[in-house]
């Protein structure tokens, strides 16, 4: 059947066919373009992933990885030639974070996202900015000392993560000796552990020394039990997006080369951080001192 427009939306139409074909160029345009053009640059933050990505106590973005995709901005300005850019900061979950950078809402997040082949199929990843191992959370006094005493007890891990499937293929390998509790954010996991709904929270070991450090009495909490894997965090782009990530992996490679990153990671790691002036007292292991020597963008495995 063939459409016959009325009258009245025939003035209209050209209009229509404008406002389609500009939706069609902006899909299709390149971060860096679409940059160059409006002055401004959307950046994916976490809210609670201390000392990542999260609020301080004046409600403003800090922590390690968001230091970093700031400091990247530099790159990103010299490239473009721009004298300035306005910021546009996005908060993310673990739900959303993919489909807001698919979707162009946030052009790059930088936080806690591990590098993986089966994320890669959704999104690009750039050079990786951390290395983890996926470890538990504890009570000092609860007896659990790695994965082998967690018979019997119940485990939260937030949901949606590579520790939830980790933690699954784990616990059916084990013929599901253990309860799992799904939480939205590590830092819900982290009062399930607090109230003794849980025994023990598992997640990449530098989010629960960031859990542990704003605890109200972190010393009643101890990070324990042999990895049961090694993950690398990357900034997130969209999939395609070159020039982008290549604009992206120089900015990582000068903060990484130059010792930049390093300093970074003393301040976030070694120093007192807010919002309660704690010191997580953890030096970078030697993987992340050879990521820092030769940056690159594989994921593990």
């Amino acid at each position: 059947m063939f459409f016959r427009p009325r009258p009245w939306l025939l003035p209209l139409l050209p209009l229509l066919a404008l406002l389609l074909a500009a939706a069609a160029r902006a899909q299709d345009m390149g971060t860096l373009e679409r940059i160059a053009q409006t002055g401004t640059i959307n950046l994916g933050h976490r809210e609670y992933a201390a000392p990542f990505s999260y609020y301080d106590g004046k409600k403003q973005v800090v922590g390690y990885s968001h230091e970093l995709m700031l400091r990247l901005l530099e790159s990103i300005k010299a490239e473009l030639k721009l004298p300035a850019l306005t910021i546009r900061l996005v908060p993310v979950t673990t739900q959303n974070r993919i489909p807001l950078v698919q979707n162009g809402t946030v052009d790059l997040e930088c936080a806690v996202t591990s590098h993986t082949l089966e994320r890669e199929r959704l999104v690009s990843f750039s050079n990786s900015i951390f290395v983890v191992g996926l470890r538990l959370l504890v009570h000092k006094d609860s007896g659990i000392r790695d994965f082998a005493d967690l018979a019997g007890r119940a485990v939260a891990v937030t949901a949606g993560t590579t520790s939830e499937r980790v933690l699954r293929t784990y616990n059916e390998n084990q013929g599901r000796r253990l309860k799992i509790l799904l939480a939205r954010e590590q830092g819900a996991a982290f009062k399930l552990l607090e109230s003794g709904e849980a025994q023990a929270v598992m997640h990449d070991d530098a989010l629960l020394y960031g859990e542990r450090a704003k605890a109200k009495k972190p010393e009643d909490w101890i990070v324990v039990g042999t990895p049961l894997a090694s993950e690398v965090y990357g900034c997130m782009l969209r999939k395609g997006d070159t020039a982008f990530k290549q604009v992206v992996d120089r900015g990582l490679e000068r903060l990484m080369r130059s010792g930049e990153a390093r300093q970074i990671h003393t301040r976030w790691f070694q120093r007192p951080i807010p919002p309660k002036g704690l010191n997580l007292n953890w030096p970078p292991s030697e993987a992340l001192l050879e990521l820092y020597r030769n940056p690159n963008d594989r994921p593990p495995g």
